[in-house]
């Protein structure tokens, strides 16, 4: 059997080996990661990557969901705020068209009547962190504005876009429905048929306020059909942020199980190579020299 009397190469790699795996050791535990770089583990850095590259996606789609969701449900309670006052209206246009109460009950009831019409118009230019929602895609400037020879008194500054957005891999969701079509739809006008009340009282005709009293009920049920769209719409984006936030949890369990370190087993990793690079070390120190000495010899 022969004897290596010159040991100190093995020494200075097994010196080597046990530094490497304290330095991987300590930076699994730095990073939280046992795949730092490609050449670690090649097969899960490239499904990492994918892996990533998903993440991100959803992400985008969750943050697109979650801007739009606020859109819709404030459009949507602008338009519950409508049908409560277009059912007031109705309201005081039955109480003007009963045909007992006199000219200044009239007036009072016009007054309230133009009050509710204001409010309406308030809702119809309701924003969105800027943004207004029933302006179509043109959602930078007010979307209704009075204008004396329009027909029903404002003037409709929007577009009839509809603003889409994308919720997942070819999938896009419609998320407003422009203003022109809900306040001034022909045969359900909302703004038209208060005005027209609001003329009929001062006028003092019970078949007039009658008549635009019916016209305010058609757009009361018109308003109510749309607001349905932005419901509809509601329930499909929580359904989606739901699905979205899954997908989230998921990807990261994915992103753990390919790279993701073991923190109890990196720290008695490290502290079994730093044992190791002490012994190699100590060993090397005393072989070193008596190597050196031989060689002198």
């Amino acid at each position: 059997m022969r004897v290596n009397t010159n040991i100190v190469p093995d020494l200075l790699a097994a010196l080597s080996q046990a530094q490497e795996a304290e330095n991987t050791a300590l930076e699994q535990m730095s990073t939280g990661k046992s795949v730092n770089l490609p050449s670690d583990n090649p097969g899960a850095a490239a499904a990492s990557v994918q892996n990533q590259a998903q993440s991100s996606e959803v992400d985008q789609y969750s943050q697109n969901v979650t801007s739009v969701l606020g859109m819709a449900q404030t459009a949507n309670s602008a338009l519950s705020a409508v049908v409560t006052q277009l059912n007031q209206a109705v309201s005081l246009g039955v109480e003007g068209g009963n045909g007992t109460l006199s000219s200044a009950d009239l007036q009072s009831l016009a007054t309230q009547v133009q009050s509710i019409l204001t409010s309406v118009v308030s809702q119809a230019n309701t924003s969105y962190q800027g943004a207004y929602v029933f302006g179509g895609t043109a959602n930078s400037g007010v979307p209704f504005t009075a204008n004396a020879s329009s027909s029903d008194g404002y003037q409709y500054n929007g577009n009839s876009g509809v603003n889409t957005v994308a919720v997942g891999d070819g999938l896009n969701v419609s998320v407003n429905v422009p203003g022109d079509q809900i306040f001034q739809q022909a045969g359900s006008d909302v703004l038209g048929s208060l005005q027209q009340l609001v003329t009929a009282l001062q006028g003092g005709s019970a078949t007039a306020i009658s008549s635009a009293t019916d016209q305010i009920s058609s757009a009361l049920n018109y308003v109510s059909q749309q607001q349905t769209f932005y419901g509809d719409t509601i329930n499909q984006l929580n359904s989606l942020e739901t699905f979205l936030q899954q997908e989230t949890v998921n990807l990261t369990s994915q992103e753990t199980n390919l790279v993701g370190a073991d923190e109890a087993q990196a720290a008695t990793n490290y502290a079994q190579a730093q044992t190791d690079y002490n012994a190699a070390l100590a060993a090397t120190s005393r072989a070193v020299p008596s190597n050196l000495f031989d060689y002198l010899q």
